[in-house]
């Protein structure tokens, strides 16, 4: 389940702000010292600079609209709320909206191709564990999956996907350590159209994502196997890390779509605020624990609810 205590302390301290305000004006005076306490509370609880500073500016501007009738309000506290509310959700929704995964897949199979899946980020981020979680979504959706172990640098690696494989009933395409990883997941590739397999799922090297060498071991594995989607994991416990990671990955390798895991876990949440904006792509799933079912799709009017309060 969602982690309940992720947005606490920005929830409170909206509610502190919000308890604060007695605004007789909407106006650019008026609304300065209450915006700028907003926009300093979410920097602390680990949203973006940017991202912090775009939702204030959004919610003044809205506010200042809303300036001109203000004798309707006699207490501006819910125009204000609501005005996060819709801030907040714009700027955590990308340009092009969300992406339905398994329209895209059911497209492809119906085209005869292996609908082909990078998995990007860096150690310690639960990257493989998020890749078992979804190849079981796709199971439950009644499509067939085949593994590519291409992270050939650590052999854990590869042991670890394939007892993922193992307990999920998934073939796992995998070399000696060492080998080349976009030679699994061309192998892994050709599998699936001999067997007719749905989806190609790739692991790839929890590297660094300022490793030059490996970042372009990666480019090459994605261009290769032409991939459909390439989803990056990051972890919702890295705070302003993972933001940087993220935009790194977008900006090097391509990103199509965001996993976020340990949503479970007592953190501030700015992360998981600032990501989608960052790199421009939907959040497709929050991680809430450590099972297979425990992968929570993202709704963002279901998170903004966690962050404003009653």
């Amino acid at each position: 389940m969602f982690g309940k205590k992720m947005f606490s302390r920005l929830k409170k301290g909206i509610g502190g702000i919000l308890k604060k305000i007695r605004l007789k004006q909407l106006d650019e005076k008026s609304l300065k010292e209450p915006i700028q306490e907003l926009i300093e509370l979410m920097i602390a609880n680990e949203v973006a600079v940017e991202v912090a500073t775009e939702i204030g500016e959004r919610v003044k501007r809205e506010l200042i609209e809303a300036g001109t009738e203000q004798e309707r309000f006699k207490d501006v506290r819910p125009l204000l709320r609501e005005a996060l509310r819709k801030a907040i959700k714009e700027v955590i929704t990308p340009p092009g909206g969300g992406i339905d995964l398994f329209e895209e897949i059911r497209k492809k199979r119906e085209e005869g191709d292996p609908y082909v899946i990078v998995m990007e980020g860096i150690n310690g981020t639960g990257k493989t564990t998020t890749m078992a979680k979804l190849a079981h979504k796709f199971q439950k959706a009644g499509f067939s999956v085949v593994f590519a172990a291409s992270d050939t640098f650590r052999a854990g690696a590869i042991d670890q996907l394939s007892k993922h494989g193992e307990k999920l009933g998934i073939k796992t395409i995998k070399h000696q350590q060492g080998g080349d990883p976009t030679a699994v997941a061309i192998d892994a590739l050709d599998h699936a159209y001999a067997k007719g397999i749905d989806v190609v799922m790739v692991d790839t090297a929890g590297r660094m994502q300022n490793n030059d060498n490996l970042i372009r071991e990666l480019k090459k594995v994605v261009d290769k196997t032409e991939a459909d989607m390439r989803i990056f994991v990051g972890d919702s416990l890295a705070g302003n890390d993972v933001i940087r990671q993220a935009r790194e990955f977008a900006d090097r390798v391509g990103v199509d779509a965001v996993i976020m895991t340990k949503a479970d876990s007592d953190v501030k949440g700015g992360a998981v605020l600032s990501v989608a904006h960052t790199v421009g792509k939907p959040i497709l799933y929050l991680g809430v624990g450590q099972g297979y079912d425990d992968l929570q799709e993202f709704d963002a009017d279901f998170l903004v609810d966690q962050i404003l309060p009653k």
